[in-house]
């Protein structure tokens, strides 16, 4: 079933998916998770309605109860999966996607998400060749309020920004339940109503065409930082003072600027992360561990570590104060954090980001193929046995790392590519691997 991804459901809906699918997973669910009561969120999405009602006209046949807490953002759910000590929930969600797409991100207990190596795939075969029996006895819906519970805790992160000056565009996104409560209204906010069609740009702020608006708003308002939300508020960009965006992975060393003064210990980035990132993260004393893409890993990961925080290349936050989760706001907040503290010294947050890359980047190239394992073999012949890297990582694609160059090539989780970062020690020899790396990728197009 094709809307079964690697860490959660998703798909164009009534083309990968449907209501009967959504009824199917509803009924299953609760058996799965071992729950009485499934607790339920939802995007603002079209679909997202009638996917709410099939969802939950299955976990009620099931004779497990409904929390409905109505439109909220993906981390939203994870705070509330934890606050109400709800032992599975579902937001319906899908994300970054276009607005054709919907989906159903899974946790369970403690906000622990449900992977393909950790139920989906279960899950899946329940839907596909279990048998359905409505129970005697159905469950409820029950209403729960969870707006005021999770402004309140983001409020103990949320720094004094009157000295700063922001733009912020939200995407027409669930960002707009929450910010301005913390922020305030004497920003400059873009795209800051609910429309589950995404007039103005995708709600995929990876898409540096998604950003261009607010390139402009930060020229034109003379913005200290611009901040940018996908749809369902778990990842955010930035964008620096002269409007230009920020690579999501060095801003993963902002966020170390907040924590590891104050705590040494372990943080975790996925195996795309640039080595400058891992460098300055290391000068401040952390333990930095490389893992798999993706929250349903990550937040696994970062848990069985007890690392501190974490950051992938995707713009994916994750905490340790925060359920292990991540949390696009929180990851906003902290990072605004950072940005007062370098103000205070003269610094902005261009600066500083140019002060720590040492490396060139290429950034995510994304190629269309036919035949991705054997591009990838290709690679791992050339590169790996038939030459002499420093480390071969292989648990997500893999990276082969040089003295002065690395590259990591992995299929996408989500989306029909394969993926490939190359970094060098200068823009001439990144030049030239990225030229060999995609000579022998594009063969098998």
């Amino acid at each position: 079933m094709g809307a079964f991804k690697a860490y959660d459901i998703r798909g164009v809906y009534n083309v990968d998916f449907n209501k009967d699918t959504v009824y199917k997973i509803g009924y299953f669910l609760p058996k799965l998770l071992k729950s009485k009561e499934v607790l339920v969120g939802r995007d603002v999405r079209t679909s997202s309605d009638e996917i709410f009602e099939a969802l939950s006209r299955g976990i009620m046949e099931s004779g497990a109860d409904v929390w409905d807490i109505g439109l909220a953002t993906t981390p939203m759910v994870y705070f509330s999966t934890v606050h109400f000590k709800a032992n599975a929930s579902v937001q319906i969600t899908a994300s970054h996607n276009p607005a054709e797409y919907n989906g159903l991100k899974i946790s369970r207990t403690s906000a622990v998400p449900v992977g393909s190596d950790s139920g989906l795939k279960e899950l899946e075969a329940m839907v596909l060749h279990d048998k359905i029996v409505p129970s005697q006895k159905k469950g409820k819906m029950l209403k729960k309020e969870a707006r005021s519970a999770y402004i309140s805790f983001l409020k103990a992160f949320t720094p004094d920004t009157s000295d700063l000056n922001l733009s912020i565009d939200f995407s027409h996104g669930m960002a707009n339940l929450i910010v301005k409560d913390l922020l305030g209204k004497n920003h400059h906010y873009l795209y800051d109503h609910l429309d589950g069609t995404f007039p103005a740009h995708e709600p995929n702020p990876l898409e540096i065409e998604n950003t261009y608006d607010l390139r402009d708003a930060v020229i034109a308002n003379k913005s200290d930082i611009g901040i940018i939300y996908d749809g369902d508020a778990d990842r955010v960009m930035f964008l620096d003072e002269n409007g230009r965006f920020l690579q999501p992975d060095y801003i993963t060393s902002l966020l170390g600027i907040y924590y590891l003064e104050k705590e040494k210990g372990r943080v975790l980035v996925d195996i795309r992360t640039s080595r400058s990132t891992v460098e300055y993260l290391k000068s401040l004393g952390a333990e930095v561990h490389v893992w798999k893409v993706g929250h349903a890993f990550a937040k696994n990961k970062l848990r069985e570590l007890g690392a501190i925080f974490g950051g992938e290349l995707a713009g994916h936050y994750y905490f340790r104060d925060f359920f292990n989760c991540d949390s696009g706001i929180l990851a906003s907040l902290l990072v605004l954090q950072a940005v007062k503290t370098l103000k205070a010294e003269g610094q902005t947050i261009g600066s500083f980001i140019d002060s720590i890359v040492r490396w060139a980047n290429s950034g995510e190239v994304n190629f269309t193929l036919n035949e991705k394992n054997e591009a990838m073999t290709a690679l791992y012949e050339r590169y790996v046995k038939n030459d002499s890297p420093t480390l071969v990582m292989d648990f997500d694609g893999y990276r082969v790392e040089f003295k002065d160059w690395w590259f990591n090539v992995r299929k996408s989780n989500t989306e029909p590519y394969l993926r490939l970062v190359v970094e060098a020690a200068t823009q001439a020899l990144l030049d030239d691997k990225l030229a060999d790396l995609s000579a022998i990728i594009t063969r098998f197009s």
